[in-house]
């Protein structure tokens, strides 16, 4: 067994990707979703000029900080990213028309995943960080986009930007600088660091 059984492990978050990334890796976990008013926490952001690492952190943290203190002796992990492209937040797209406009916008530009990860304890935050891989996507004809988002069908409603770089979207992009589990939205390797300091993880 590599996870210590008397340390109750929590993802703040009903996000698929990541409690995958988690189980594929070996991690028992429990999965709690956190309500957060995200919309008004990134209008207050931007009305009070807030750089992206900060929200996104911001938003990781309340959302870790309404389950542990639910859960005082857990580890509850919270995790939040944000596409910036130019002076652009990105959200999820509301329906496929809304995908195919991000896509245009993205098309032949370098964007930012700006991905943060924290860990919660007895409601106070004991170790965090923040990664910001960079893409860049290629141009795109709007035959392609029409292709593309035929093929992934409602499922890119789910994902920032309107890809999944585990599946089709790996061929949107001409270079990608970056770890690809930050990507996907957790930056696993530095937070398995630190559970191994937790003796959350063993060896």
């Amino acid at each position: 067994m590599i996870q210590n059984p008397d340390i109750q492990l929590i993802l703040a978050s009903t996000s698929s990707a990541r409690q995958s990334m988690l189980r594929q890796a070996g991690l028992q976990i429990e999965a709690m979703p956190a309500y957060v008013d995200e919309a008004a926490v990134k209008e207050a952001a931007k009305h009070d000029g807030w750089e992206a690492a900060e929200l996104a952190l911001a938003l990781a943290e309340l959302k870790a900080q309404r389950i542990s203190g639910k859960f005082p002796v857990a580890l509850v992990i919270g995790a939040d990213q944000l596409l910036v492209c130019g002076d652009d937040w990105f959200d999820k797209p509301a329906d496929l028309a809304a995908a195919e406009a991000d896509l245009a916008r993205l098309s032949g530009k370098t964007h930012s995943l700006v991905t943060a990860v924290c860990v919660y304890r007895g409601g106070l935050m004991v170790w965090h960080h923040v990664a910001t891989p960079k893409l860049t996507m290629r141009s795109l004809s709007p035959a392609f986009i029409a292709d593309y988002l035929d093929a992934e069908g409602e499922e890119l409603c789910h994902c920032v930007g309107a890809y999944r770089l585990e599946a089709l979207g790996s061929q949107l992009f001409t270079r990608i600088d970056g770890d690809f589990f930050t990507i996907l939205g957790l930056p696993l390797l530095p937070l398995f660091d630190y559970l191994r300091q937790a003796k959350v993880l063993r060896g």
